[in-house]
């Protein structure tokens, strides 16, 4: 199979980057990675949540150009449909593409209030009530996708909802967002997945800060 590339912004910022790069690693996809400096103009809209389209995460392979990462999660899973990347049966699949939408196209609040920031911390970080709202959301699609599977995962295995939502677990840890205990324990489980631990041993080696994303606020 031909090898690909993927085009990435910051290890660090990058919730976009995050996604596309576990779906990819997850399907087992052989891949290159080719990476963008924070400071590139069309890398800090992207991560600044600037820009009204989103061209990184970006998959190259065997002609195709993806650049969208539910369209690289599709691809994927064509690609490599024993990866699992979606459910096999016909309601799950339905269920977890409707939720990896949701976190597609919405939660504007929670990022724009609580960006991803994997080196930084701040306990005691006021959230206010509509990204608390988002946050609720995101707790009672978890709770409901763990409830109907069984976990581990959202889905019993690894799939595209696991790699949608990843970033939203960085995000939690970051701003010491309070998880009842079986949500605690799925974050834990997803922060200790080899891949996260890859990415987050990377994000802290990256030298370049944006000063927007540093103010406590």
């Amino acid at each position: 199979m031909a090898k690909a590339t993927l085009t990435i912004s910051s290890k660090n910022y990058s919730s976009w980057s995050l996604r596309g790069w576990l779906l990819t690693k997850f399907s087992g996809l052989d891949f290159d990675e080719i990476v963008i400096a924070p400071d590139d103009p069309s890398a800090r809209a992207e991560i600044l949540l600037l820009s009204s389209s989103i061209l990184v995460p970006c998959l190259r392979h065997d002609g195709a150009t993806v650049w969208d990462t539910l369209a690289i999660g599709e691809y994927l899973n064509d690609l490599m449909p024993d990866a699992g990347l979606l459910p096999s049966e016909r309601i799950p699949r339905a269920h977890c593409r409707s939720i990896c939408g949701e976190i597609h196209s919405g939660f504007a609040t929670l990022r724009s209030s609580l960006p991803v920031n994997i080196k930084g911390h701040f306990p005691g970080f006021k959230i206010w009530s509509r990204a608390q709202a988002d946050i609720d959301r995101v707790c009672a699609i978890w709770s409901d996708c763990l409830e109907k599977s069984g976990g581990p995962f959202l889905f019993g295995h690894r799939s595209m909802a696991d790699a949608m939502y990843a970033p939203v677990v960085t995000r939690f840890l970051t701003y010491d967002v309070q998880l009842g205990p079986t949500l605690a324990a799925y974050a834990k489980r997803i922060i200790a997945l080899p891949e996260m631990q890859e990415w987050i041993e990377a994000a802290r080696q990256e030298p370049a800060e944006i000063e927007e994303l540093e103010v406590e606020y």
